[in-house]
């Protein structure tokens, strides 16, 4: 099998890609405000280690890297990124399940090949139908660097033959954080984020990639059209890893821009419709964020739990070289439709 050193590992989970840090700033303001829209909900709550809920399996984080989450749309499957031991090479996907959306999560197993390989495999997401999956990895045969791949889930928990979605959607750079939703207008949509060069950051002439920002790409004529760049929410620093709420009124993404409380931290952006701009992107603050780096924010169908990765210390619930996070926060009034 091909073993990667660990820095590729730790870059393609958080980054995919190795791009210089954004100076840090003072500590942003947590209660940022939230566009008027259809639901309203509480604060974030202070963010836990996953294993710290009583009766989740004990490996599921583990000394090794663990990230990228991602929460299915059933709130019973759970994809992850992670090097631990078993896996076929480099990061691999693994899937943890559990019976009912009040159960603890069970303990994590490798999904296994055609999405898995010898190379680095991660940032799984499952669409609304439980069976388009997307992922990203930096097998052979791509445009360069990591690219997006999607597959079919089988009803039996296989997978058919992963394909490259294409060098319109990827580039000679780096692509993460799958995105998948289908917004009024514009069809099936795709965000995610990529190190191509281009955005706000500057980058020297002709040059092919540069710091992460985030796209979108929608769906016409069978496939995925030319990626462009999502205005409003990047800045010149890294922005990567977005998930969409399902109704296309929130995004998460993790950011080095001035005013983290120290590496990357998760930030998000509100909008009234699925049409309209974008708010300026704010920090989720101490509740969620660390000094240390938080990653690929994973919001539940409910929009009532928000996973992310960190490489938080010990003293801060710390198992691993990277662990999965976890926080809620309340619906206060509305309806998710």
């Amino acid at each position: 099998m091909l073993r990667l050193p660990l820095a590729a590992l730790a870059a393609a989970l958080l980054l995919g890609a190795c791009a210089p840090d954004a100076p840090t700033g003072t500590q942003p303001d947590a209660g940022a405000p939230v566009l008027a829209k259809a639901v309203a909900y509480s604060s974030w709550a202070a963010a836990i280690n996953v294993e710290q809920i009583p009766g989740t399996a004990p490996t599921f984080n583990t000394v090794a890297l663990e990230g990228c989450p991602f929460i299915a749309p059933d709130g019973k499957t759970f994809y992850m990124a992670s090097n631990r031991a078993g896996g076929l090479g480099g990061l691999d996907i693994w899937v943890s399940t559990r019976e009912s959306t009040d159960d603890p999560w069970g303990a994590p197993v490798n999904a296994g090949a055609p999405v898995n390989s010898e190379y680095n495999d991660f940032c799984p997401t499952l669409a609304r139908n439980d069976h388009t999956f997307f992922f990203a990895s930096n097998r052979p045969g791509g445009c360069g660097g990591d690219d997006l791949y999607v597959t079919r889930r089988r009803d039996d928990q296989g997978y058919d033959a992963p394909e490259n979605l294409g060098c319109a959607v990827n580039s000679a750079g780096n692509e993460a954080g799958p995105s998948y939703l289908t917004e009024p207008g514009s069809g099936p949509v795709l965000y995610f984020s990529s190190t191509r060069a281009g955005g706000p950051g500057a980058e020297p002439p002709g040059a092919l990639t540069g710091d992460a920002d985030i796209y979108r790409s929608e769906w016409h004529g069978g496939a995925f059209g030319l990626a462009a760049i999502v205005p409003g929410v990047n800045s010149a620093a890294n922005d990567g890893q977005p998930n969409v709420e399902r109704n296309g009124r929130e995004i998460y993404f993790f950011s080095n821009r001035a005013g983290t409380l120290g590496g990357n931290d998760i930030y998000a952006a509100t909008r009234a419709k699925a049409h309209d701009a974008w708010s300026a992107p704010f920090n989720l603050g101490p509740n969620v964020n660390s000094a240390f780096d938080e990653t690929r924010p994973s919001l539940s169908w409910d929009g009532e739990t928000l996973y992310f990765g960190s490489n938080r210390p010990p003293e801060l619930g710390g198992e691993g070289l990277n662990d999965i996070y976890v926080t809620t926060r309340d619906r206060l009034t509305g309806k998710r439709k």
